[in-house]
């Protein structure tokens, strides 16, 4: 059985991790489902989504998109629940927030840091399309989705139930354009082609969300999107005039997380 455990945010409010922990097993359990999904854990300051997912038999998990000023709440959760954390994975080089697997690695030996190949940072373990980081029985698949910046991946469950997205597409939106090669139309065409041809009823889980929504769907996001329902003309447009500010945090985030992997060197 596969699980994913998290703060029980915007439903519940928080919870101790033994509640989570419960109510994550009996909410799969009595619908007869096989993967229950509870919202993800969260970074309030830069709104990250940071998730947690593990093989119930080999106890093995990965955790993608931890947040540093988080990480010890994230390997207080992974040693609670008696799991033996494989990988700390990063969708792409963050400039909103700094990562939290140089201090994972510190915290439970064994982990191994993960990054596009494409993104130019500093990891045990540098990923392109087709790459697959196993846990137990399970697999995240890797699909490139550059267009926010170029490192850009998406993990998908290997039998195609959820995907990760990171900042390529997010729950009504996508991520932003105008910095770190940032591209409209190369963001368009992974989306376009790279998640929106997984089935239907995949679940979404994208790095961030600002209104309090946790997950969507990818035929949600095909038929309800307000922006890559456009045309790419006019998603292009829509992008280039966004005005947005610059993320407060970007100066001091990109040069930590381009070594990703080396906590010595970002703190």
């Amino acid at each position: 059985m596969y699980f994913s455990y998290a703060f029980l945010k915007n439903v519940h409010r928080w919870q101790p991790y033994s509640l989570i922990l419960r109510e994550a097993h009996n909410w799969g359990m009595g619908l007869g489902l096989p993967r229950p999904c509870p919202p993800a854990l969260f970074e309030p300051k830069s709104c990250t989504y940071t998730y947690l997912l593990a093989d119930v038999k080999s106890k093995e998990a990965i955790v993608i998109d931890p947040v540093l000023e988080m990480a010890k709440r994230d390997a207080a959760l992974v040693r609670e629940l008696g799991l033996s954390l494989l990988y700390a994975a990063n969708t792409h080089c963050h400039a909103d927030h700094i990562t939290g697997t140089g201090l994972l690695k510190k915290l439970l030996p064994g982990c191994r840091s993960v990054i596009s190949r494409d993104s130019g940072a500093s990891a045990d373990v540098l990923i392109q399309e087709g790459h697959s980081l196993k846990f137990g029985a399970f697999a995240l698949e890797t699909r490139s989705s550059p267009g926010h910046t170029d490192g850009c991946l998406t993990y998908v469950l290997n039998d195609k139930t959820m995907a990760f997205t990171g900042d390529a597409l997010l729950i009504r939106g996508c991520g932003r354009t105008d910095f770190q090669q940032g591209s409209p139309e190369t963001l368009y065409r992974s989306v376009h082609q790279k998640i929106f041809t997984l089935p239907g009823d995949c679940l979404i889980y994208p790095a961030h969300d600002y209104t309090g929504q946790t997950v969507s769907t990818v035929e949600e996001e095909r038929t309800l999107n307000p922006r890559l329902t456009l045309s790419m003309e006019a998603f292009v447009r829509v992008m280039n005039n966004l005005d947005l500010p610059k993320p407060q945090q970007i100066d001091f985030a990109v040069p930590a997380n381009l070594k990703c992997g080396i906590q010595d060197s970002v703190v």
